[in-house]
């Protein structure tokens, strides 16, 4: 198994990865790759949230962090959290999930786009399978 073969899995670049939910399976797949840290956005009762998520990554020898982030209610707190994460995290290999990869989606869109200041063009794009209501499209017009 290869992290592609990880749910809704998007190479952003050689330091970040991201997905949505990995098993128990592919938490051993990702720290063989070289990941050092997970950070998950789902919340705790997501769909096939992992009741010790951190228990799992942790025994790969990866960092974990969490930040719930509710799927009706994100929020600029939660992106500027997320941003400073990444931020400290820029020198090692961080895999980032949530249940499907929406949430990490519309997070990464600003990240390359406030941080890495990659034009549009040439951003790398959402998961395509989604198409964001209205509380991820005013999401996407926030600045941090």
């Amino acid at each position: 198994m290869t992290p592609e073969n990880i749910l809704n899995y998007i190479k952003i670049n050689e330091n970040i990865s991201t997905s949505g939910q990995p098993s128990p399976a592919q938490f051993e797949v990702i720290a063989k790759h070289g990941f050092a840290s997970v950070l998950n956005l789902a919340m705790p009762d997501s769909t096939n949230a992992l009741p010790d998520e951190g228990g799992f990554v942790t025994e790969q020898g990866m960092n974990y962090f969490h930040i719930p982030v509710p799927f009706d209610a994100p929020t600029v707190e939660h992106l500027r959290l997320f941003i400073n994460l990444v931020k400290i995290l820029a020198d090692e290999k961080v895999w980032v999930h949530c249940a499907l990869n929406y949430r990490v989606s519309a997070f990464m869109y600003h990240y390359q786009r406030s941080v890495l200041n990659i034009p549009v063009e040439k951003r790398v794009a959402m998961l395509q399978s989604w198409e964001p209501d209205s509380v991820w499209a005013e999401f996407l017009k926030i600045t941090p």
